[in-house]
């Protein structure tokens, strides 16, 4: 298990940084299926990144160094272990359009506070929904 997180973090640290290095306007970063339970700081410096895609991987903690990206419009956390998001900072995003937050495990507080306050799509699972069998 560690040998496979230790793989899925070189592997994404290596694609982070080419992204970096390469000075790209990237749009998209896909990191699904990575065992990842956080991402590399270099994150941060993606400041043109539109969209990212870290379903089906073990985050428990919403990565909130996404919040501080300015043109990221879509986030998809599908399938991780999030309970808690950070609803008011992404509430003040300025070009997030959609969030996936399905078959998280979210708590009650983040299913009332979350509908009022943003103004971009939220997809969540009914409470206490499963994912679906690979």
């Amino acid at each position: 298990m560690l040998k496979k997180m230790g793989e899925a973090v070189a592997r994404v640290a290596r694609k982070v940084n080419e992204t970096v290095e390469s000075g790209s306007d990237t749009l998209e970063l896909r990191l699904e299926g990575n065992f990842l339970h956080r991402l590399p700081s270099e994150v941060s410096a993606l400041q043109h990144l539109k969209a990212i895609d870290l379903s089906r991987n073990q985050f428990q903690d919403f990565p909130e160094q996404l919040t501080a990206l300015p043109a990221l419009e879509t986030i998809n956390l599908e399938e991780n272990e999030i309970v808690d998001v950070p609803v008011e900072k992404l509430a003040a995003m300025p070009a997030l359009r959609s969030i996936n937050l399905r078959f998280n495990p979210l708590n009650a507080e983040v299913r009332v506070i979350a509908p009022p306050l943003i103004k971009f799509d939220m997809l969540m699972s009914p409470d206490g929904a499963r994912a679906p069998l690979p």
